[in-house]
């Protein structure tokens, strides 16, 4: 057993007793870094001399009996679009090849503040844009159960170093999924919290509307802790919720008695595996055991999610990713002609292919002439979708459905199918557009492949979401799952 696989609160009492020091803690994650990231590919750079000098200062901390921190001594993973001030942040792409950030996001003078060691950081697909991490400039990351398949996107780095054992959580962001579908396919626990929650200052946008920053952890309790670290309102952030962030970590009682959970006809009727649609209905079994009662509902809306996503997140896309044009930071063309010149040459070498499919949708949806029949329709039809939400709720405090259709699939088998890609993120998207909070706990195998269960609350009420996901996961015994790679 690893002592990654330990929970936060037994970490805490190891280094206290002295059993530990964190200085064995990040020994442990580079030594199992080494021994299998050739194969997973989930580390783009690692910060190995500033990760052993902070835990040497964190162990002399503890020897003083100094106070600690909330992930005192934990070593943690970042995904490569949140800045890392003097370590490398490329958002997988070579457009950032040699980009090296002079400041901290909010999230990472968090966790610093936390006394979390950062690891390295995490692959992704380029511009936190795909389904797959097969979009990474820099080379694909593999699913941990199984090298042959994905681990989902774009945090598949994220979520993969967790499953394998290389750090004890990550961070990643979630723009339509991007937390929640690689937790799922690797047999983890992604949140997705609510829009506003967790400062986005220092995440290189995606879509400025949708992106949001969370935890990936081995467990429930764990991801509670992260997300009381990194939660909280930020000045910086002008799409920052300035709320009360409560304790997390005593909302997992345990008890979900009287609990109201709705189940979208949408999310388990056709394009859902069998097996996926089994373990789900398995889950809300557990859940009736504790208590929970539930039954099917519609979210009416849902079969324009996908085509309201794109076109709003394509559309934000191609606004945000102007500023990349080789005159401030990046890669810039050599000998160009002329400043046109440099422009294009940039862009054209710098960013990949996906990239610029979306780029090139966005700037159509936002042109003269398609702006009221793209954009403008894109998000009315978002405003239905929240409703749907909105309704929902109002008769239960929970909608609960699989996080995606299917178990991973294999590497290379939708990568030249866009559409069937995009398609997989049909039970996240919706959330994504509402902004509310979700989260991903493994739920059982279909086919020696994890399934995971999306948990879906009211705005701003983790803890009811946690609480759920900690229930049962305590229930169902799936935290014991591992992959043959961990």
């Amino acid at each position: 057993m690893s002592v990654f696989d330990l929970r936060l609160s037994e970490l805490h009492n190891r280094l206290q007793n002295k059993q530990l020091s964190v200085t064995e803690l990040v020994d442990h994650s580079f030594k199992r870094i080494a021994e299998t990231d050739g194969e997973i590919g989930a580390f783009l750079t690692l910060n190995e001399e500033g990760a052993r000098k902070e835990a040497q200062a964190l162990d002399a901390r503890l020897a003083e009996g100094g106070e600690r921190g909330l992930l005192f001594g934990v070593p943690a993973g970042v995904k490569d679009n949140i800045v890392t001030e003097g370590l490398r942040t490329t958002c997988g792409s070579k457009f950032l090849d040699n980009h090296d950030p002079i400041y901290d996001a909010t999230v990472v003078s968090k966790l610093r503040s936390a006394q979390s060691v950062t690891i390295g950081k995490l692959n992704m697909d380029e511009f936190a844009m795909g389904g797959s991490n097969e979009n990474s400039a820099y080379r694909a990351v593999r699913n941990p159960w199984n090298l042959e398949r994905v681990p989902g996107g774009s945090s598949g780095g994220s979520a993969a170093s967790v499953a394998a054992g290389q750090v004890y959580f990550s961070l990643g962001s979630d723009t339509g999924g991007s937390i929640r579908q690689p937790a799922a396919y690797c047999g983890v626990v992604g949140l997705k919290p609510t829009y506003g929650l967790v400062s986005r200052f220092g995440l290189v946008a995606f879509a400025s509307s949708l992106d949001q920053i969370g935890p990936i952890t081995k467990n429930v309790e764990d991801s509670a802790y992260v997300l009381q670290a990194i939660a909280g309102h930020d000045h910086r952030d002008s799409t920052s919720a300035n709320v009360d962030v409560p304790d997390y970590l005593s909302a997992l009682t345990g008890d979900v008695k009287g609990l109201r959970i709705g189940v979208p006809k949408e999310y388990i009727g056709q394009g859902v595996d069998p097996q996926v649609k089994e373990r789900v209905l398995e889950a809300l079994k557990v859940f009736e055991s504790l208590g929970a009662a539930w039954e099917e509902i519609s979210l009416p809306h849902t079969e324009y999610a996908v085509a309201t996503y794109y076109l709003l997140a394509s559309s934000e896309a191609s606004s945000n990713l102007a500023r990349f044009d080789g005159v401030r930071y990046g890669v810039r063309a050599d000998n160009p002609a002329n400043l046109l010149d440099l422009y294009r040459r940039s862009r054209s070498e710098g960013f990949g292919p996906e990239v610029k499919r979306r780029i090139m949708l966005g700037t159509y949806a936002l042109s003269s002439g398609y702006y009221d029949a793209y954009y403008k329709k894109a998000q009315q039809v978002r405003t239905l979708i929240k409703r749907d939400f909105d309704q929902a709720f109002e008769q239960y405090d929970l909608i609960i459905g699989p996080t995606a259709p299917t178990t991973a699939f294999k590497l290379g088998e939708q990568v030249n199918d866009p559409l069937t890609m995009y398609l997989n993120d049909i039970c996240t998207i919706p959330v994504s557009l509402a902004g509310v909070p979700a989260i991903s706990v493994p739920c059982g195998l279909a086919e020696g492949l994890p399934v995971g269960l999306q948990i879906i609350g009211k705005p701003f009420d983790e803890s009811t979401v946690l609480r759920a996901a900690h229930a049962f996961e305590s229930q169902a015994g799936f935290r014991d799952l591992r992959p043959a790679l961990s």
